[in-house]
């Protein structure tokens, strides 16, 4: 027998051939993925990672961001203490705060207005005092106002000149309303200025009163009434005439006396400045001669510098209270011991002068002005 000579073996598919039952790989599960044998070039399980290639670390979950440092008490802003205590409103709270101001200063007023109703005669005669002195200066007789209506001596005797007074009386009840509405919109170191302002302002007010009666009205009506004597004009001045240019002139010089304060205010909330008020003081002394000018009831440059002067000096009584101020803000302190020891070199030197003027040169001391004649 001839043996058939051996044929090559051609190799045949792996995935073709017939697999050994006892060749069959062995699946393994372990708790995180099935795998098979590399044999065969496929997953059983499409999730599930090769047994040999290196397991994925599970993602740990991030960090808590570490904490801020903790910060020293240098680092915390510091509460400003200018803003401490200040108040802030909306608009309806302003208007109803100045509502019940007003109210309380109509409740001052009445109650004023009723207790001057009880001296209305002593009143009225303190009031046309200046008038009689003036008629009787240029001997009028009898010297007496006059009345040409029927209601006259009512209006005036016991509404509007009990009404007149009452605005002086109640003049720091108002004043403290005022204060009062605006002090909440000021630091809290400002409102320490609560008793200087009620005081001085009702001061300046009653003595800007005073100073109308007794110096600037007197020598104004002296001056109108006897225009016209040579010329055979006899004065006869009517009660209502008369009591409304006495208003005209209190009230106007009352609230003209009022300037320093309102310096010092503008100053306060930062409007204006020492330095700005004297540059500009040229422009202040121009106004105060207008005012003056409409206020005066006479044409005369006399009675006009009567009401400037004093006019004057209160501005720049305004200027130097407003400087103060500013002095107080930056934490220094004004001078006052060397002031006082200057006024007091004048007030020596005024006295010497006035000592020599009398004794040397036959000068003597009068009650009235210029107080000093030959």
């Amino acid at each position: 027998m001839s043996q058939e000579p051996d044929k090559p073996s051609v190799p045949q598919d792996p995935a073709q051939q017939p697999v050994p039952q006892s060749e069959t790989p062995e699946v393994s599960v372990t708790s995180h993925s099935q795998t098979v044998d590399d044999s065969y070039g496929y997953y059983d399980d499409p999730y599930a990672y090769e047994s040999n290639t290196v397991p994925v670390a599970q993602e740990q979950p991030a960090s808590p961001p570490p904490p801020p440092p903790a910060s020293s008490p240098q680092d915390e802003p510091e509460d400003d203490p200018d803003e401490d205590g200040m108040l802030r409103m909306s608009f309806l709270e302003h208007l109803e705060e100045l509502r019940g101001r007003i109210i309380s200063c109509l409740v001052g007023l009445g109650v004023a207005f009723l207790a001057s109703l009880t001296f209305s005669n002593v009143l009225w005669k303190i009031v046309s005092a200046p008038a009689v002195d003036a008629l009787i200066q240029l001997k009028v007789n009898p010297p007496k106002l006059v009345s040409t209506d029927p209601l006259e001596q009512f209006q005036i005797v016991w509404v509007k000149m009990p009404l007149l007074t009452a605005i002086f009386l109640a003049s720091p009840w108002v004043m403290w309303q005022v204060w009062s509405f605006i002090a909440p919109g000021l630091y809290k170191k400002e409102r320490r200025w609560a008793a200087p302002f009620v005081i001085v302002s009702a001061a300046l007010f009653i003595s800007g009163g005073l100073f109308a009666y007794y110096v600037a009205f007197r020598y104004g009506l002296v001056f109108l009434l006897g225009i016209g004597r040579d010329i055979d004009i006899q004065p006869m001045v009517s009660i209502t005439s008369y009591f409304d240019l006495f208003v005209n002139v209190t009230l106007g010089i009352g609230l003209v006396f009022e300037l320093p304060v309102i310096i010092f205010f503008l100053t306060l909330l930062r409007v204006a400045s020492p330095r700005w008020l004297l540059e500009n003081s040229r422009y202040a002394i121009l106004g105060i001669v207008v005012v003056a000018a409409i206020i005066t009831p006479t044409p005369d440059i006399f009675n006009l510098l009567i009401f400037a002067v004093p006019m004057v000096g209160l501005f720049f009584i305004g200027v130097f209270a407003s400087y103060l101020l500013v002095l107080s803000r930056e934490g220094k302190q004004f001078p006052w011991t060397k002031v006082v020891i200057g006024l007091v070199v004048l007030l020596l030197l005024a006295a010497a002068g006035v000592y020599i003027a009398v004794t040397r040169h036959g000068y003597h001391l009068v009650p009235h002005w210029p107080f000093l004649i030959r």
